[in-house]
């Protein structure tokens, strides 16, 4: 599922579709219905026996909502603080300063811009179900803007980079950085859990042009520009 890296992408709900929503909502709690879909990882079989993860217990680790106002005025007050000054000097090129959040192998529960019952409409990162506790990587160099618990995200980091862009990683175990820290891609930055609003253990994925909410771009199109293959 590919999208522009500079727009979200458009799809027209029918009638039929809001009404299912609706009843997997009364059915299912907040869980969106379209964002239940499971796309395997190339190189990894849908019942590969090596996943310690049920097949059954993967389609429901996804984000039940992502939209924070404590956390958008922290990142807020961390970019006026830190912001760009603290990026100058930092590396920005592909392919050798970006790189991949997980070293190991994941399935897509939630790809981006699903359509569902976030804020924005659709879903602003893609889910990577992960075992519990799996390490998290940074995907490009920059500051650490926040490092903390926040709020639906849970525990997240969320990171500068050179290029004017933010990358988020949400629902962590624990957090490894520290705020205002300068990183390296690959730059370890905590491990996998369910924190915040979150049905199971995923990594959310966020890219974002500016820092505000629903400036989301895809992240799969933007690692691939900078020559990192996410799926």
């Amino acid at each position: 599922m590919e999208h522009d890296i500079a727009s979200v992408p458009k799809a027209a709900t029918t009638r039929r579709r809001a009404l299912g929503a609706a009843v997997a909502l009364l059915v299912g709690g907040a869980v969106p219905l379209t964002a239940s879909r499971a796309v395997a990882r190339p190189g990894r079989a849908a019942s590969d026996p090596s996943d310690p993860m049920d097949p059954s217990d993967r389609m429901g680790h996804v984000c039940t909502g992502e939209y924070d106002a404590g956390f958008e005025a922290a990142l807020t007050e961390a970019d006026d603080r830190l912001g760009a000054d603290e990026t100058r000097g930092l590396p920005d090129g592909p392919p050798q300063q970006y790189a991949m959040p997980l070293r190991r192998g994941f399935r897509v529960t939630a790809p981006y811009g699903v359509r569902g019952d976030w804020l924005a409409g659709h879903h602003t990162g893609i889910d990577l179900a992960v075992p519990q506790g799996t390490p998290v990587y940074a995907v490009g160099s920059g500051v650490v803007l926040v490092a903390r618990w926040s709020g639906a995200y849970g525990n997240a980091v969320t990171v500068r980079m050179p290029d004017g862009h933010f990358a988020l990683v949400a629902h962590l175990s624990t957090i490894a950085v520290r705020e205002g820290a300068r990183i390296g891609a690959g730059t370890f930055l905590g491990r996998s859990g369910a924190t915040g609003r979150a049905t199971g253990p995923h990594l959310h994925l966020e890219v974002r042009a500016r820092r505000e909410y629903g400036s989301d771009i895809n992240p799969v199109s933007y690692l691939a520009s900078r020559g990192v293959r996410l799926l």
